[in-house]
């Protein structure tokens, strides 16, 4: 499956944050840990249930292939226990465009053990809905909320709107 977003911030922000555990455990869909460094790969302990199939899967994700501010390939791999096991490539591509970024990915996922059972639709369908909600979070979660999301300013509030990965990570308005 492939499938390309447009977002309201630079390539080299976009960048950033697909290396950020932090990012990355915000984004993925039902992640309860996600530890490690873009060189060293990451660990993740992800809970998910897929049709009647409800597993914590353990697992790593390698990212290689690094092109800075261009290109990565993000390679998962997690086991589930009973249910089986889960395996997973997103090559990722980032194209300046305008003031924004243009991110293109291509997503393949395969599985085994009860999950394979439960037949090629549904797993598709599935993992096409991770990667979306992955990379929908990915993008809200760089841009903020949308301006017709944003509550307007009530004088001495304390809670100020929640600021986008970006301006959180650089201070700007």
């Amino acid at each position: 499956m492939s499938e390309q977003r447009r977002i309201a911030a630079a390539p080299e922000a976009v960048w950033a944050a697909l290396l950020d555990p932090a990012m990355l455990q915000t984004c993925m869909p039902g992640a309860e840990t996600v530890t490690g460094s873009a060189e060293e790969g990451y660990e993740a302990v992800v809970l998910q249930k897929v049709g009647p199939v409800r597993a914590r899967f353990s697992g790593t994700v390698q990212i290689t292939e690094q092109v800075p501010h261009e290109s990565l390939t993000l390679t998962g791999e997690g086991k589930g226990g009973a249910a089986g096991f889960a395996k997973g490539i997103a090559r990722v591509r980032l194209e300046a465009d305008g003031e924004g970024t243009l991110l293109a990915y291509d997503v393949e996922a395969k599985v085994g053990g009860k999950l394979a059972q439960l037949g090629s639709r549904i797993i598709d369908g599935f993992a096409r809905k991770m990667a979306d909600s992955f990379f929908k979070r990915f993008q809200e979660e760089i841009e903020g909320p949308a301006a017709e999301d944003t509550p307007e300013p009530v004088a001495g509030a304390e809670d100020a709107p929640k600021k986008g990965w970006l301006k959180r990570m650089t201070g700007r308005e």
